[in-house]
């Protein structure tokens, strides 16, 4: 079976693209032979070398696909889509993603910090929207993510929060310390009696 050209995946909507991503797409069969065609590209500036085993069509790719590109599983969460949705407003120039490991790295003239939370939590789809290329937390899901990582966080504003959804994607935390912290931002909600 013939081969691909690789610049015909450079058509996808795609922006980053990584190492494992590419062999499929190529059906190449040989790793070391894909990795020439990939320096080769590279050297042409018909690739764009983002860090080993990821690549960009140019050097405007998307941050955010970026993000959960690097180690996955993963999705963007917590400050940065509180702050997109008004709950916090500090700016910070950082996006944070749900990863199954905690490190902070610096790619592309970026920073990433990556924070761990257990695989239950991690693989579970429920309050994860699909944006462009890449997953992210709705503003519930960030929030949650948030209150189970910290004990004390201060939120600026609350009135964005589908309170609903908030108590519909709690147990999926089994945390009994987030329950209470919850109760205690919503006072006067109605709480499943699955939660008391």
């Amino acid at each position: 079976m013939r081969k691909t050209n690789l610049l015909n995946f450079l058509r996808l909507t795609s922006t980053v693209f990584t190492f494992k991503e590419l062999l499929l797409l190529s059906r190449e069969t040989i790793p070391a032979l894909l990795r020439r065609r990939i320096s080769y590209y590279v050297k042409q500036k018909e690739l764009h070398p983002i860090r080993r085993g990821l690549y960009a069509k140019d050097s405007n790719y998307d941050r955010y696909e970026l993000a959960t590109k690097i180690f996955t599983p993963a999705y963007v969460s917590f400050e940065t889509i509180l702050a997109q949705a008004g709950v916090i407003f500090q700016y910070y120039s950082t996006i944070f993603v749900a990863s199954y490991q905690t490190k902070d790295i610096v790619c592309g003239g970026q920073a990433f910090s990556f924070k761990k939370l257990k695989d239950t939590i991690l693989t579970n789809k429920m309050g994860i929207e699909r944006r462009d290329n890449y997953y992210a937390a709705s503003p519930e899901r960030a929030f949650l993510d948030v209150l189970y990582l910290s004990k004390d966080y201060h939120f600026d504003n609350l009135a964005p929060l589908n309170k609903d959804k908030i108590f519909e994607l709690l147990p999926l935390y089994s945390n009994k310390r987030m329950e209470q912290k919850v109760r205690s931002y919503f006072k006067g909600f109605e709480i499943d009696e699955g939660l008391q």
